[in-house]
């Protein structure tokens, strides 16, 4: 059935409208995929609301409901990107605030499923799609430090060192070099210690990163400023 641009834009709008009020419906109309445009396309409005839903999300259920909105979205546009980035995102929120291992896993299987499909998209931001990378194989070490550190350490690093070279100014790598070094146990060159200086070069890359489209990845900043003013406090011990 053809939409129509009134309608929506209508249906973006109400959509808007709902995420600022947190509900988590989404309208019956479709989302067209992205196209060039003097006024935002109905999937730019609703995508924006949908991101900013999910940056506010307080509660596991908050973040549930946002992964819902986020799978109608990407079965309306499946040639964009960002729907299924965002997903894997959800999903790691998720993990990271669990405390059953298996349960913790299984998240990230699914925050894996949906970046594996985000990457293969048209338009997919690679560096972007690395650091979240990174970020995952972190949720894995997470669950079982002893036996997994090892293994998923290298990977770690091999994620970074190629968002880096990709783009040596997003902050975010050096945020997760920083949570790298941060929880790794002295004994194998870690510590807040060796932490900290990552964690303020990512604060100046924050004052001036700018993401390259309205719906690019700007996450990160808070937990860089807490996790920095937690090391410089260590530091000065």
């Amino acid at each position: 059935m053809k939409t129509t641009l009134p309608t929506l834009a209508l249906a973006a709008a109400s959509l808007v409208a709902a995420a600022q009020a947190k509900t988590t419906a989404l309208a019956s109309a479709s989302v067209a995929a992205p196209a060039a445009s003097t006024a935002p396309s109905a999937y730019l409005i609703v995508m924006t609301a949908t991101v900013a839903a999910q940056s506010a999300a307080a509660t596991p259920a908050d973040v549930q409901a946002n992964l819902a909105q986020l799978e109608r979205v990407a079965a309306a546009a499946p040639s964009a990107w960002e729907p299924r980035y965002y997903q894997a995102r959800g999903y790691l929120k998720l993990g990271f605030a669990g405390k059953d291992g298996d349960q913790q896993d299984q998240l990230f299987d699914q925050a894996q499923t949906a970046l594996d499909q985000a990457k293969k998209l048209p338009g997919a931001d690679q560096a972007e799609v690395l650091i979240l990378q990174a970020y995952i194989y972190q949720g894995r070490i997470m669950v079982s430090p002893m036996t997994r550190g090892m293994v998923y350490a290298g990977r770690v690093a091999d994620a970074l060192g190629q968002a880096k070279a990709l783009a040596p100014g997003n902050p975010r790598v050096y945020l997760l070099l920083g949570n790298d070094l941060f929880y790794r146990p002295a004994m194998f060159g870690g510590g807040a210690e060796k932490a900290q200086p990552l964690y303020a070069k990512a604060k100046a890359l924050f004052a001036t990163f700018r993401p390259a489209t309205a719906l690019s990845p700007a996450w990160g900043e808070k937990m860089n400023d807490a996790m920095l003013a937690k090391t410089s406090a260590e530091a000065t011990k």
